[in-house]
């Protein structure tokens, strides 16, 4: 069942993010509920999965919303994998912890679109990119990042999330 459980909760946190979030937004900022979970699995499972669950749902992203494809996988891919690296190394019981990571990688991720986008020839001065886009983006996450993650990490240490052996 746990192998059906993250693909759900992460189609559910893209139509989630494609309907409901634009009535959620502040100062035309929503949050970003996919790149959310993909950090948390991430957070708890280590590189690998978190940046193949970074890659499908970026994947995923990209389809729905048909901007750039593999702009989100890319940059999800290697914020999973950075925040992956993490695994082993933090305390994964504390909020605060898992809300310094989130905002890191979070700001990786952006960084990473970016220069994804610099390199595909589209042009924002880094100044008005940082201040309108990246920063207040990575705010918002950070400020649900506790929130969700002590749900999820309660029904990760329930044993949800257990795929077995690959």
């Amino acid at each position: 069942m746990g192998f059906l459980l993250l693909p759900g909760l992460l189609l559910l946190a893209l139509l989630l993010q494609v309907t409901v979030t634009d009535m959620i937004q502040i100062r035309g900022v929503v949050p970003d509920l996919v790149f959310l979970l993909v950090v948390f699995f991430a957070f708890v499972q280590g590189r690998r999965e978190g940046a193949f669950w970074g890659y499908v749902a970026g994947l995923l992203q990209d389809l729905v919303t048909g901007h750039y494809f593999g702009l989100n996988a890319l940059s999800m891919m290697a914020a999973g994998y950075l925040v992956g690296w993490c695994e082993g190394r933090v305390y994964k019981e504390s909020s605060l912890v898992v809300t310094v990571v989130a905002g890191l990688s979070f700001l990786a991720g952006q960084m990473v679109h970016y220069l994804l986008l610099a390199f595909l020839g589209v042009t924002v001065p880094p100044g008005i990119a940082f201040l309108r886009v990246i920063f207040p983006a990575v705010l918002y996450n950070v400020l649900l990042a506790p929130i969700f993650y002590r749900r999820f990490y309660r029904m990760y240490v329930k044993g949800w999330f257990r795929f077995g052996q690959y």
